[in-house]
């Protein structure tokens, strides 16, 4: 009985040896790895899970900033056993997105993107399909007014919907939310679609709750979760499922959409960004920048997702700070009542006339930094940037944050300061670093379209109403965590302005 004992301890023993001698080696190769593999630098990666402890189920852009702050404006966070090199600054970025467009413009592979959009439409598609592609959705949008008066006009009667909205709320607490969201959605709609909705419409309200549920995916916990464990999770219930399920609902929208507009489209007369994808799909022999119809759903989901979520939720924050900088909502009441009154609607050229207005605005964009990072991208090859390698097919990460919080830059950084803007003088300064839509080939190419709409819809709220925090509510600064981050919910009091038709 104790030979046979002694035989299973000698068992033991071997297979305990064996796995110890096996983590040892794995550690070996762990750390020859992270000392020989000339990355940028950054924190020591733990085996295995690499440096995502630190990060946790919060918000990575509370972390990375900080590990860019310590380590430099080119550093490597690993992922598990993967590294990824966070990139910020503006002399970065213009350096490698700029002097080497044409090799930061692919994107890397998650499962979570892959199971959105399968490397197609619009944001994380690569290569000449995405050139093609991008080049078409711009030169379609100025066909269809942006940056011109016919589209000017079509955002100024939205203006008017969203004042009667707002006014409908007759001076109680309300989230602002919704009604922005529409606002901004049905801009896209008529650019996209070729009609508007009601405000009250399910149909409205349910599409934009499911690319709201899409958009914030691959970034919120169940998305990181999704793309580590990527044969798992489609087994597993969470929201990820009902993010998906979503995302089905809204292809089907778009497909029904498509259909209709195939039956009663005129190729002459283009009514809409799908009408002219159609037109492209039938004389474009370009296999490479595959127009289909399925690259059409994924194109209108960008734009319609991507083209809402940025700039209405601009809006909201643009609406809190106002509430909760009141100094700063009576000087932007001043100007505006001297140079347009409260009669006559805002237009474009007006902005030369409000520097301190303007200034605040950029300084929501700024602070607000609804865009704290912008998609990841990858290598084509290897290069260098900063003088750190850049190894070809690992992911970069650029990010917003520090540079529209560079201390360098802005006397208050981490400060609601429409100063930032001005000069000694008063008048409107232009920041060269000032990039919430980044710089580069793959720049947001909805700037000028979201740049019209901020400016016009702030403006018309503002000459209409004064907006307050409800009475013994203190109103919260933290933000959702999501690509587009939205303040967490709340709720403003908007007041009818007494009516002053005097002007300058």
């Amino acid at each position: 009985m104790s030979s046979v004992f002694s035989q299973l301890i000698g068992q033991w023993l071997d297979v305990q040896g064996f796995l110890i001698f096996l983590s040892v080696l794995l550690l070996v190769k762990h750390f020859r790895d992270v000392f020989t593999n000339n990355m940028p630098p950054g924190p020591f990666p733990l085996p295995f899970v690499g440096n995502v402890l630190s990060i946790g189920f919060g918000d990575p852009m509370e972390v990375f900033p900080k590990v860019a702050e310590k380590y430099g404006d080119v550093c490597t966070f690993y992922i598990g056993t993967k590294p990824c090199i966070l990139m910020t600054g503006y002399e970065v970025f213009k350096e490698a997105f700029v002097e080497q467009a044409d090799i930061f413009t692919d994107r890397p592979f998650f499962p979570v993107n892959d199971r959105i959009c399968k490397g197609k439409g619009l944001i994380f598609s690569g290569g000449h399909m995405c050139r093609q592609q991008r080049r078409f959705a711009l030169a379609t949008l100025k066909y269809f007014g942006v940056g011109k008066k016919t589209l000017e006009n079509s955002i100024l009667q939205e203006c008017r919907s969203v004042c009667e909205s707002v006014q409908s709320e007759r001076g109680l607490p309300f989230n602002p939310h919704h009604i922005l969201t529409y606002a901004v959605g049905n801009i896209i709609c008529s650019l996209v679609f070729g009609y508007k909705f009601d405000y009250g419409n399910d149909d409205f309200n349910k599409l934009l709750d499911y690319s709201d549920d899409t958009f914030k995916l691959p970034i919120n916990i169940w998305g990181r979760l999704y793309n580590a464990f990527p044969s798992v999770m489609p087994l597993l219930p969470g929201k990820h499922q009902t993010a998906f399920a979503n995302l089905t609902k809204l292809k089907l929208f778009f497909q029904e959409e498509i259909n209709k507009h195939k039956e009663n489209r005129n190729p002459y007369s283009p009514r809409d960004y799908i009408d002219c994808y159609l037109e492209e799909i039938e004389k474009c022999k370009d296999k490479e920048a595959e127009f289909t119809e399925e690259n059409l759903i994924h194109c209108v989901l960008d734009l319609f997702g991507a083209g809402t979520e940025s700039t209405a939720k601009t809006l909201v924050w643009a609406l809190l700070y106002m509430a909760k900088y009141p100094d700063v909502q009576e000087k932007v009441h001043t100007e505006i009542d001297q140079v347009i009154g409260q009669s006559r609607q805002p237009l474009m050229e007006d902005r030369a006339h409000l520097p301190y207005t303007y200034a605040v605005m950029h300084e929501v964009q700024r602070f607000a930094n609804v865009l704290a990072f912008i998609p990841p991208r990858v290598a084509s090859k290897d290069t260098t940037v900063a003088g750190f390698l850049i190894p070809k097919g690992v992911m970069v990460l650029p990010m917003l944050k520090p540079i529209l919080e560079d201390k360098n830059e802005y006397c208050t950084p981490n400060e609601f300061n429409p100063a930032h803007f001005l000069d000694e003088n008063g008048k409107f300064v232009k920041r060269e670093n000032f990039i919430p839509f980044s710089i580069g080939k793959r720049m947001c190419p909805g700037e000028q379209l979201a740049g019209m709409e901020l400016f016009l819809f702030f403006i018309s709220l503002m000459q209409h109403f004064t907006f307050l925090p409800p009475e013994g509510e203190t109103l919260s600064l933290k933000r959702t965590v999501a690509i587009a981050s939205a303040p967490e919910p709340f709720r403003i009091k908007a007041v009818p302005r007494q009516c002053d038709n005097t002007a300058s």
